[in-house]
């Protein structure tokens, strides 16, 4: 059995059964530079690492069923487009490794309609709405004059738990006919209509944020949402701009829905409210600004990658307590 750091501190596994402390699986080209750079921070640590995408799922899948391989902690940057990841974190779990973002939080962290009443509740601001079903429960639809008139023009129109890069949204809509006509391209899905957000300017900048929830730590970027481009916010725009509000707001959204890894987007309106406008992203797009004009500047990816790290070592020695 291969010597780890976690050995330990989770089931005791058979010898011999091979172990790694932490199993990385992706499915998007894209994904490489970040899934390699956080087996580089973990292996500087001490920790043995394996990598699982296509090429080696199935035999990874049968090896852990056959108790061949055993993971004691599993990302899984794969599971959204290949049931087969899914399978395995399953697995996993149920043989108490350490799951980071539990499918079961994911599905209902995604759903747009469930966030918008939750986030509500909670004391955050969020856009005027108007939940509708989904086509096939319902082809009739009443939407009364007043209600569209809140909406304002353009308004948005979003789709609850299809997810991921945009799918399915439109940002410019102006007539009840376009919530009819989109309504039926995901037929079983709940849609949201959503006041358009403008974001207030803050030298020069459009008061628009990504912020990452990284394993316990907020890391807000600034984040427009023209260009997609992301920037650091320095220590001087935290304080003229009084943006330490989005770290309130980060850790308030991950106590809702109990997920290590997520980002959310945040609205500085004219007004000086802080608007969550895009609530919960489980799978956020990690490419690095290095090699990528919208990617993420590398030395947040770093900080992400860290404060994974930073939470892992806690939780071992939690657990051996």
């Amino acid at each position: 059995m291969r010597t780890n750091i976690l050995n330990y501190i989770f089931v005791q596994t058979d010898y011999n059964m091979e172990v790694y402390d932490l199993a990385l699986a992706y499915v998007w080209e894209y994904d490489v530079d970040f899934i390699e750079l956080t087996e580089k921070k973990f292996r500087e640590s001490g920790f043995s690492t394996f990598i699982i995408s296509y090429h080696n799922i199935n035999e990874t899948l049968e090896r852990v069923q056959a108790r061949k391989l055993h993971f004691n902690i599993y990302l899984d940057r794969g599971w959204d487009v290949d049931p087969r990841f899914e399978s395995l974190g399953k697995i996993l779990a149920r043989r108490r490794s350490l799951l980071f973002n539990p499918y079961k939080n994911v599905l209902h962290a995604i759903d747009k309609a469930s966030m918008h009443l939750e986030f509500i509740s909670a004391g955050l601001h969020v856009p005027y709405s108007i939940i509708i079903p989904p086509h096939s429960e319902s082809e009739d639809l009443f939407i009364s004059l007043e209600d569209l008139a809140r909406l304002g023009r353009p308004f948005i129109i979003k789709p609850c738990t299809t997810t991921g890069g945009g799918v399915g949204v439109v940002t410019g809509a102006e007539s009840l006919k376009e919530i009819l006509s989109e309504r039926t391209t995901h037929s079983k899905d709940k849609y949201l209509l959503q006041k358009k957000i403008y974001p207030k300017i803050l030298a020069g900048k459009r008061a628009w944020f990504r912020s990452f929830w990284a394993f316990g730590k907020p890391i807000p970027v600034w984040w427009d949402d023209l260009t997609h481009v992301y920037e650091i916010i320095s220590s001087d725009e935290y304080r003229n701009f009084r943006l330490k509000k989005l770290h309130q707001i980060s850790k308030k959204i991950a106590e809702i829905i109990s997920l290590d890894f997520f980002s959310t987007e945040i609205v500085l309106t004219e007004d000086d409210n802080f608007c969550v406008i895009d609530y919960v992203n489980d799978q956020c797009d990690m490419r690095i600004k290095s090699k990528h004009y919208d990617g993420i500047p590398d030395s947040i990816v770093d900080e992400i990658i860290k404060s994974m790290l930073i939470y892992v070592l806690n939780y071992k020695f939690l657990s051996k307590k």
